[in-house]
């Protein structure tokens, strides 16, 4: 097998058919022996039987049946798991990644590039707020992260099976992929798109969502949010210190009495919200441990069919 390529399913029913349209032409045009590895992320609409119709008209297809949903990120590992091709290209069902894009990436293989991103150049098609979320989740992230993770890049890529023997070792039970397909490093180049509109069906990322995933993203490769807790919680004593010396003088060489009671209560305030702040940070790096401990499996599988 030269290509496998992993394509996660979660409620598409609208997006099956004009997925599989779209991209086996463009996939026999290159001329490459290919798969694809099709996850149902335990889908509660008809996408599943939909998937089943496809396979029986391409043989090609290879359908990973998750007992129930287990989120993207581990739709996308079992997706690689299951890979047998010497590539492995993951990409969305949604057509907003062009699969014609596929075939520069295997251009790109063929020069001797291990690892082939695909990286937007225009988010206009994107609300307002989430081209502003994103371009500071990636400042952010990068800031803090020992590992680099490229700007305005998703899954979809190319990797070489050398690369995807690496990713598969990582037993992790909190999946950021991005952030994995990253830290392996490799020999990497980018082709750039313009992403087109969403054809059919809706998006699964809510803000909320989001926000939960970039979380993920930042407490599995960085520590700085706990150093950041220790440097405020230094920098709050030493006001706290200066406060009490510059209390004390007043009194004794002054004779002001201690500010009252609205004062007071200011400082108990902010001392509390900012030890609930440290607490939920250490709490969120807790709840990590807590679940990579149970050693869970990342996801169950109901049914494969190949």
């Amino acid at each position: 097998m030269d290509v496998s390529i992993v394509v996660p399913f979660y409620n598409e029913s609208d997006s099956v058919a004009i997925f599989f349209k779209k991209i086996i032409p463009i996939l026999k045009k290159s001329k490459y022996k290919f798969e694809i590895v099709c996850v149902n992320d335990g889908s509660i609409d008809d996408t599943f039987e939909k998937l089943l119709t496809e396979k029986k008209r391409h043989a090609e297809i290879k359908i990973i049946n998750f007992s129930r949903n287990f989120g993207k990120d581990s739709a996308i590992t079992a997706g690689v798991d299951f890979s047998e091709g010497n590539c492995v290209i993951p990409i969305d069902c949604d057509l907003q990644d062009p699969p014609e894009l596929i075939l520069d990436m295997l251009q790109k293989w063929k020069e001797g590039f291990d690892v082939v991103l695909a990286r937007r150049i225009d988010r206009s098609n994107d609300t307002f707020l989430k081209r502003i979320t994103a371009n500071l989740f990636y400042d952010i992230y990068n800031r803090i992260s020992d590992y680099q993770l490229p700007k305005n890049v998703g899954d979809f890529r190319l990797m070489d099976r050398k690369v995807i023997d690496v990713i598969k070792n990582f037993q992790e039970r909190t999946r950021f992929m991005k952030g994995l397909f990253s830290f392996v490093g490799f020999k990497t180049t980018y082709v750039d798109y313009v992403r087109p509109i969403r054809e059919k069906g809706t998006t699964k990322w809510s803000y909320w969502k989001l926000w939960n995933y970039a979380i993920d993203g930042i407490t599995s490769f960085s520590t700085f949010p706990l150093k950041i807790c220790s440097y405020i919680g230094l920098f709050v004593t030493l006001i706290a210190f200066i406060r009490s010396f510059w209390i004390i003088f007043k009194v004794v060489f002054c004779g002001i009495d201690v500010p009252g009671y609205a004062s007071l209560m200011v400082a108990m305030l902010f001392i509390g919200g900012v030890q609930m702040i440290f607490l939920g940070v250490i709490g969120e790096y807790i709840g990590r441990i807590y679940i990579e401990t149970k050693q869970r499996p990342i996801y169950i599988v109901k049914d494969i069919i190949r």
